[in-house]
């Protein structure tokens, strides 16, 4: 199973493509998607849509898996972050892939171990788990966290049917 994961963002989308065959995993692709900070927000929740229906129709993930809003100090980045993960639950729903919605402390907790790990000890255990991946900054390290965190659900799901 091809797994999409993704880190939204308004400036930058993190994603990271993992194959899971049971409990092997093994990286495929990761990114980032940017959009321009100058641009008006309907333009940039836009080019974010395109571009992530592209890398769908390019990489065709059968699930993706996506790490929910946590609430910013500043209640406008919150509102933002949110349209961003709207926009990237609606691309991958619209491409008829089932979107699987993580806490960034499950996530956490499924790849180091706590859930109150920091960004350098997830990305640290995200290039142990799929071992030679040059991974495209932390936002990419996020998405192919959340990754992982759907790959072992899914596998725990099967096992208890």
């Amino acid at each position: 199973m091809l797994i999409l994961g993704l880190d939204p963002g308004l400036g930058t989308t993190g994603w990271g493509l993992i194959r899971a065959d049971g409990n092997r995993l093994s990286h495929i692709a990761n990114g980032r998607l940017r959009t321009d900070s100058a641009a008006p927000l309907p333009r940039r929740l836009a080019h974010l849509d395109a571009m992530l229906t592209a890398l769908i129709a390019d990489r065709g993930p059968q699930a993706a898996a996506v790490e929910e809003v946590f609430v910013n100090v500043n209640p406008q980045s919150t509102l933002k972050l949110g349209q961003a993960r709207g926009v990237v639950v609606c691309a991958a729903a619209r491409a008829g892939i089932d979107v699987g919605e993580y806490a960034a402390r499950l996530v956490k907790k499924a790849v180091v171990g706590v859930g109150n790990a920091d960004k350098t000890q997830v990305h640290a255990m995200v290039a142990r788990l799929l071992p030679g991946v040059s991974i495209d900054g932390p936002d990419a390290a996020d998405a192919l966290a959340v990754a992982i965190c759907h790959a072992h659900h899914a596998a725990t799901a099967r096992t208890l049917r």
